[in-house]
């Protein structure tokens, strides 16, 4: 190969050892087909508890069974074991510190759903870690690709700390950010704890932010390039000042250096064709069985298989930022229309209560799990005939995408990926791909689940709209390609 990059993937999490969100998708997915385009990629991430070493075989490396590394006033002895991403030949690495990973938790502690206190010394020894873990490889990547805050450490550590160290001479840095509402923001005192001197917490300097510490500010500062999970997301946090969250100066000073990717699709994961775990597969050119799925869906619901009621399905973290303020204005105006409703999701207990009591009220429509559930998930994408993702902002979102793949009309808002990927068929009935509503209220929510419950009636105009959905292209092929222009761009403007 010509071109053939070292891609160095830094992430917090990743599909299937550890996941909290869809980062873990994006960093289990996008290195596979990296490395299947011929470049040479690795991958490393912290060794939490609930990792097995047995099943994912993990093995030890013996040049990394001890790394020192310093982090404030003390050294701290780390080591890292080495696997494969399962079905890939993606090599792996898990950092291993007990003290600060052995816990089953990532960030959050389950036990009081607080932040874990010493997340500040916990991602600061990974990221210190990462670059002496890569010198004692001896392997030296032109691209070291950071996510989020968690990672946000190593292109300002890379401009400070280690800028005149030759091994890193040739290597550029590219953070992306998955969600600007997560910077990793900390007491200031901590600076101290981490190595960080007085002169780069102080007002203006590169961590400071509103009389604390913020890592993904600091990363944002000095990567070479920063990246947002889709083109729409990438202006919206220069110019809208709550979407920014407290960053907008910092971006708007970078604004060259923006660049905006949408995420891709595992289809190996996620294709009707041969997903192993719904009822019945279908595809484009055989629709049929997809009725088998809604039928097993109701069944696992408790609720009555009726074809001419359409179902509506919510895969999402019961928060806010998802929309769950202007679902519950409109919740009960969408039930008169004639629906079920099937919500899958946790978060925010007081819309876990409010969703306990609407299925009460409304037994027969609505089923409510507050769990996670991949299962459950690939099923509702399968059996629901609508999807709804009314978010106040959402930097990608993949779940509109599965439901197109899916032939499960999406309902979106019309916000950063949910922009990018869904066209309103109200606007323009030949290429619209599901119903796009723009005022983030219940009552332009109601309008578009409206229109949607309407055009549902019409079978034939249905299928029509379903089958353009599942012709969409969304595969981390197409999307890795433009990664790779950009790691190639910036490349070739170090050298």
């Amino acid at each position: 190969m010509k071109n053939k990059l070292r891609i160095l993937f830094l992430s917090s999490e990743v599909s299937p050892f550890a996941k909290t969100g869809g980062l873990a998708d994006v960093s289990g997915a996008l290195p596979k087909t990296l490395l299947e385009m011929g470049h040479d990629v690795r991958v490393i991430m912290p060794k939490y508890g609930m990792i097995s070493e047995r099943k994912f075989v993990l093995r030890e490396v013996i040049r990394l069974k001890q790394i020192p590394v310093q982090l404030g006033s003390e050294v701290h002895v780390t080591c890292a074991k080495s696997a494969f991403i399962p079905d890939s030949k993606v090599q792996i690495y898990f950092l291993d510190y007990k003290p600060f990973f052995g816990r089953k938790d990532l960030y959050v502690d389950s036990k009081n759903g607080k932040d874990f206190p010493d997340n500040p010394e916990r991602f600061a020894l990974f990221n210190r870690a990462v670059i002496e873990t890569i010198k004692l490889l001896h392997w030296q990547p032109q691209v070291i690709h950071c996510n989020d805050w968690p990672t946000a450490l190593i292109p300002w550590y890379l401009k400070n700390e280690y800028k005149d160290d030759e091994f890193f001479k040739k290597t550029f840095t590219l953070l992306s950010v998955h969600n600007l509402a997560y910077q990793g923001v900390f007491d200031v005192k901590k600076a101290k704890d981490i190595g960080i001197a007085d002169e780069f917490v102080q007002p203006g300097s590169d961590f400071e932010f509103y009389g604390k510490m913020n890592f993904l500010k600091a990363g944002l500062l000095n990567a070479d390039k920063i990246h947002t999970v889709s083109p729409t997301y990438a202006k919206e946090i220069q110019t809208d000042s709550e979407i920014s969250a407290g960053l907008q100066e910092v971006l708007e000073k970078r604004k060259d250096d923006i660049v905006g990717i949408l995420n891709g699709v595992d289809e190996s994961e996620w294709d009707p064709e041969t997903d192993n775990v719904i009822s019945s597969n279908y595809s484009a050119v055989d629709l049929e069985p997809k009725v088998e799925n809604k039928k097993a869906l109701l069944e696992k619901c408790g609720l009555t298989f009726n074809n001419d009621v359409p179902v509506i399905g919510i895969i999402s973290r019961l928060a806010d930022q998802k929309g769950w303020d202007i679902i519950s204005d409109a919740l009960k105006d969408i039930l008169k229309l004639k629906v079920q409703l099937v919500v899958l999701g946790t978060g925010d207990p007081k819309y876990h209560k409010l969703l306990e009591s609407w299925k009460e009220k409304y037994p027969d429509q609505l089923a409510v799990f507050i769990k996670f559930d991949n299962e459950l998930a690939h099923l509702i994408e399968a059996g629901s005939d609508i999807f709804l993702m009314p978010s106040k902002y959402e930097p990608c979102g993949l779940n509109q995408m599965y439901s197109l793949l899916y032939g499960t009309v999406p309902v979106v808002r019309k916000t950063g990926g949910l922009a990018d990927t869904v066209k309103d068929y109200t606007q323009d009935p030949d290429k619209g791909l599901g119903f796009v509503f723009e005022d983030y209220t219940g009552q332009a929510l109601l309008k578009a689940v409206e229109n949607a419950v309407t055009l549902y009636k019409d079978k034939a105009a249905w299928l029509k709209l379903m089958k353009r959905g599942m012709k969409s292209n969304f595969s981390w092929q197409n999307v890795a390609g433009q990664y790779v222009e950009l790691y190639s761009k910036v490349d070739s403007s170090r050298k």
